[in-house]
């Protein structure tokens, strides 16, 4: 699992909107993709959008909803994701994203829906305390309605709530541009995965 941090900063320092960072962002999405598939790595999440990086710059919202939407359309028409049997799929608050993204992942899921060889997964719209709240709130209608008894719920009833319930947790969580957080991303996943911290800019 990757924490892409830095392209805003990336592009300031060069001189040039942190819009031109994040289209740099986008191919450097694509060349570790490329690389998680020489490599045989079968799952991989990337943070790409938080809930709190909706308080940006409108704009910027804006800009970075409709990247990313493109990336998903790409990626569901690229050949080698066919070739692979490459699953896609977005995780998060969906109620927050705008339709046309909606209808980006809703094509990229239904393109790849039949594959499972390896999954490529985007967070989006993504909190992983607000994650865990959703659990909590599943596991407490079931119990409310006599589904499930509150001595049966374990680590594993918790986990299947989870937007992630289909993938196996990360045995390594990677962050870029040298801040050392997590920044509420997989936080019941994360729980005995090894953590590793860059100085470069995604």
């Amino acid at each position: 699992a990757i924490i892409m941090d830095g392209n805003g900063r990336w592009a300031t320092e060069k001189g040039r909107p942190r819009s031109a960072g994040h289209a740099a962002g986008t191919e450097a999405l694509r060349d570790i993709i490329r690389a998680s598939d020489d490599w045989g790595i079968k799952c991989l999440t990337v943070y790409a959008f938080s809930t709190e990086n909706f308080n940006r710059n409108p704009d910027e919202v804006s800009f970075l909803m409709k990247l990313i939407g493109e990336s998903l359309r790409e990626l569901a028409d690229d050949q080698r994701v066919h070739d692979n049997r490459v699953r896609l799929r977005a995780i998060g608050e969906r109620d927050m994203i705008p339709e046309d993204m909606l209808e980006a992942i809703e094509y990229a899921e239904r393109k790849t829906a039949g594959y499972g060889d390896y999954n490529f997964n985007m967070a989006i719209a993504y909190g992983g305390r607000q994650e865990i709240v959703n659990a909590v709130k599943d596991i407490s209608s079931r119990v409310k309605s006599g589904d499930l008894n509150v001595d049966d719920i374990d680590e594993d009833t918790i986990s299947e709530c989870l937007y992630t319930f289909e993938l196996p947790d990360p045995d390594l969580v990677l962050r870029t541009s040298g801040e050392f957080r997590v920044s509420n991303f997989l936080l019941w996943q994360l729980a005995y995965s090894e953590l590793y911290f860059t100085d470069v800019y995604w």
